[in-house]
């Protein structure tokens, strides 16, 4: 199983010190990843330092190597308690909004990126969450590619590309299947520790670019796969959800 990296909550506010560092491993084994970025951040869990005055042209320098920029939501705000369609959280910034609401934030995302010469059709959302409306308006503001969803290589849905993420990563790192999935990182969470087992994972995994990806196959898929995908989620938040309620006890 081969696989590539997914950065998440990329803000001009963000612990660029911690940044720098998962970096200059991916740099170490020239590994070009994902990152998501938030055009108009309005998350206070996500400002880490003071915006950083030069960091578009750091994001445009970035994908001008070679890294992949997405859209990742757009001021990175829950509106909402639904979990869409892919129900691995139960909050969203999308899922549940009107389409004309949904349509507003995505084409000003869009406007962001293109004022600061960022052009992509690639989309991740916000704790995993979006519904039909989300996809349709961005397929009305030219997003074709969406990081999320369970499988084992890019697959087609409702007129868009997906790239699934790992339901586990142990299992990932273990299986002997021929495949491609995502591994997804929260640079501003994690500890000095969990950058050294980052590191490590490159002695255990056979770890790809994100355009590893264009030379798999891209698959239409079922509703039988659809079906699966939907339930894994659902019972994969439960699993989550149960594990930090007995954490706390």
């Amino acid at each position: 199983m081969k696989i590539t990296i997914r950065i998440d909550d990329i803000t001009p506010e963000m612990d660029f010190k911690k940044f720098e560092r998962f970096k200059a491993i991916l740099d170490k084994y020239d590994i070009k990843p994902l990152i998501g970025v938030v055009p108009d951040n309005k998350d206070k869990k996500l400002r880490k330092c003071e915006p950083r005055a030069d960091f578009w042209e750091y994001i445009k320098n970035l994908q001008n190597q070679g890294w992949i920029v997405a859209m990742h939501g757009y001021n990175h705000v829950y509106n909402t308690r639904k979990s869409g369609m892919f129900p691995i959280s139960d909050k969203s910034e999308f899922a549940g909004l009107s389409y004309q609401r949904q349509d507003e934030m995505i084409r000003e995302g869009k406007r962001i990126f293109r004022k600061h010469g960022i052009n992509t059709d690639f989309f991740m959302a916000p704790s995993h969450s979006y519904d039909k409306y989300t996809l349709k308006a961005l397929r009305t503001n030219g997003f074709h590619r969406v990081s999320d969803g369970f499988g084992d290589g890019p697959y087609e849905l409702d007129g868009m590309t997906f790239y699934p993420v790992a339901i586990s990563k142990s299992r990932a790192l273990a299986s002997k299947e021929d495949g491609i999935v995502t591994f997804v990182y929260h640079i501003g969470a994690m500890t000095n520790r969990d950058l050294d087992a980052f590191e490590k994972l490159f002695e255990k995994g056979d770890i790809v670019s994100f355009d590893e990806y264009d030379k798999y196959e891209t698959r239409l898929r079922t509703l039988k796969e659809e079906t699966w995908e939907y339930m894994t989620a659902r019972a994969k938040y439960y699993a989550v959800y149960l594990r930090r309620n007995l954490a706390k006890k």
